[in-house]
């Protein structure tokens, strides 16, 4: 089995690749459904979130109520540390029970979509690293169209974000430029996927010999 991280920016396009990348033949992993399950109720992130930012964080079902959560933390550092050290090692090691389970029912290519990828430290998990990229105004009004949330406003939280692209890049084994058409974005992916088959194949020849 071989692991590829997908990463990426807001309105990068991350989510459109891996639907390709699925169409193709790989099991997707997303991060994001990965820290819903960390979120919930009888989960140990749940309790020390809410010993950490109080009962107001939970919702009528019993739910950490994460848009307020969000709010809380989004524009205090400190306090998006503090979150992050609750959720990030318990995503991480969720995550890689899910790789290990995925490889155990035969999977070949497991890609772990996630945009916090460096950030969280989680490319350890993987075998190499993809990142979509698109100019931070593409980025920006694909993700307004998609939220409701004013272009300007998303502009803004691209520029704050830990790392850009030019980080992310250098950081990469496989760059997917989405700046394109779809049809031209498939192609990108399909010709990655291809040259990602060959070099499997490569290897393992080269493990029987």
């Amino acid at each position: 089995m071989y692991v590829v991280g997908l990463t990426g920016g807001i309105g990068s396009g991350k989510s459109t690749v891996a639907g390709m990348l699925d169409q193709l033949g790989a099991k997707i992993l997303s991060a994001d459904l990965t820290g819903h399950e960390v979120y919930a109720p009888g989960r140990p992130a749940w309790q020390e979130i809410v010993d950490t930012f109080g009962r107001d964080v939970v919702a009528d079902d019993g739910t950490i109520d994460r848009a307020k959560l969000r709010n809380m933390v989004f524009s205090d550092p400190k306090e998006l540390a503090r979150l992050n050290a609750i959720t990030h090692p318990r995503m991480k090691e969720m995550m890689r029970e899910k790789i290990e389970t995925l490889g155990r029912e035969g999977a070949d290519v497991v890609v772990l979509e996630a945009a916090l990828l460096f950030d969280a430290r989680w490319d350890d998990l993987t075998d190499e690293v993809w990142v979509t990229v698109a100019p931070p105004r593409v980025a920006a009004e694909r993700a307004a169209t998609r939220s409701g949330i004013p272009v300007e406003q998303v502009l803004e939280r691209i520029q704050k974000a830990q790392m850009n692209d030019a980080e992310r890049i250098a950081r990469s084994d496989v760059q997917i430029d989405t700046d394109c058409t779809l049809d031209e974005t498939r192609q990108l992916v399909e010709r990655e996927w291809g040259r990602l088959q060959s070099r499997l194949t490569a290897s393992s020849a080269q493990t029987s010999v």
